[in-house]
C-alpha cells in the first residue's frame, strides 16, 4: 500500500472507530427490504447502445489536485451531470481528504427521488466513493440511497474484503472493486467481483498512466464489467480506455472543472 493510501486508511479507521458496532447481514437485509430499491449500478454501466458508460464524480478536492471546485453544491453538480447524459454518479463522502460528506450522498439521492414523478430523465445510480473498512459504512451507504460502494483491494485484507462484499450483497448494493496491479486483480476475482475498476493513478506519486488499464483490463474474466478510473480528461483518453476493453470510465476532476459537462461527456463517447 502506498504511503498516502496508508495515511488515508489509518485516518479512516480512527474516524469511524467511535461509531462502530456489530452489523449483521440480517440487519442489512432488513434495511434493504424496508427501503425502495436503488437504481441499478451494474446495469447502468452496460449501455443499451453498446457505448462507453460515464460515471461522473462529485469531488470538491483531492490530495493530488488540491481544491477542484470548493464549495460546490453536490445536488447542483448531480443535476448538471444528469442533464449532461452521465450514466451513473460517484459521490465522494470523505471529508478530510476530498471535501465530501455522507450528507452529500443523501441529498443527491433524495433530490433524484423527489424529481422522479416529474418524468425523465430517471434517477442516476450513485456510488458511495469512500474508504470502506467496516459493514457499518455499507449500512450508511444503503440508508443514504447509494446503489454501490467502492472496495479498494490493496487497502483491505482478504477477510475484510469478504466481509464487506457479503455486507454489500445483503444490503442489495453493487461493489466496485478497485485494483492497481495483477495481484489486486487476482484478489478481486477470488472474491467474485462483478465490477472491477483500474485506478490509473499511482497513489504513491499521484501520476496517472492509462497503460495500466490497457495492461490489466484484457486480463479480466469474461463477463466482468470493466471500469477505467482516473486520468480520463479528453475524448482521446476515453478512446484508449474503450479500446482496452473498458465498459465505463469514471471521471472526476475534468467534469468538475468543465464549463460544459454535456460536451465533455459527448466527447468521451464520440470515438467509441
Amino acid at each position: 500500500m502506498s504511503d498516502k493510501l496508508t495515511e488515508i486508511m489509518a485516518w479512516k479507521r480512527r474516524e469511524i472507530a467511535p461509531l462502530l458496532r456489530p452489523v449483521a447481514e440480517s440487519e442489512l437485509a432488513g434495511l434493504n427490504a424496508a427501503l425502495p430499491p436503488p437504481p441499478a449500478f451494474a446495469a447502468a454501466l452496460r449501455r443499451a447502445d453498446g457505448g462507453l458508460a460515464v460515471i461522473a464524480e462529485i469531488k470538491r478536492r483531492s490530495p493530488s489536485a488540491g481544491d477542484i471546485k470548493a464549495g460546490a453544491s453536490a445536488v447542483d453538480q448531480a443535476r448538471r451531470y444528469q442533464a449532461a447524459g452521465a450514466d451513473a454518479l460517484s459521490v465522494l463522502t470523505d471529508e478530510k481528504f476530498f471535501g465530501g460528506t455522507l450528507d452529500d450522498l443523501g441529498a443527491v439521492t433524495a433530490d433524484f427521488l423527489s424529481a422522479q414523478g416529474l418524468g425523465p430523465p430517471p434517477p442516476l445510480p450513485c456510488l458511495r466513493k469512500d474508504f470502506m473498512v467496516h459493514p457499518l459504512q455499507v449500512l450508511q451507504a444503503r440508508s443514504a440511497g447509494a446503489s454501490a460502494i467502492l472496495l479498494i483491494v490493496r487497502a483491505l485484507a482478504d477477510a475484510e474484503l469478504a466481509a464487506l462484499h457479503a455486507a454489500t450483497q445483503a444490503a442489495g448494493l453493487d461493489a466496485l472493486f478497485e485494483i492497481h496491479d495483477e495481484a489486486d486483480l487476482a484478489r478481486a476475482v477470488a472474491q467474485g467481483a462483478r465490477i472491477i475498476g483500474v485506478n490509473n493513478r499511482d497513489l504513491a506519486t499521484f501520476q496517472t498512466d492509462l497503460s495500466l488499464s490497457e495492461r490489466l483490463i484484457p486480463q479480466f474474466p469474461p463477463g466482468v464489467i470493466a471500469v477505467s478510473e482516473s486520468g480520463i480528461a479528453t475524448a482521446a483518453d476515453a478512446a484508449r480506455a474503450r479500446a482496452a476493453g473498458a465498459d465505463a470510465v469514471l471521471v472526476g476532476e475534468a467534469l468538475m472543472r468543465a464549463a460544459d459537462p454535456a460536451a465533455l461527456v459527448a466527447g468521451f463517447r464520440s470515438h467509441v
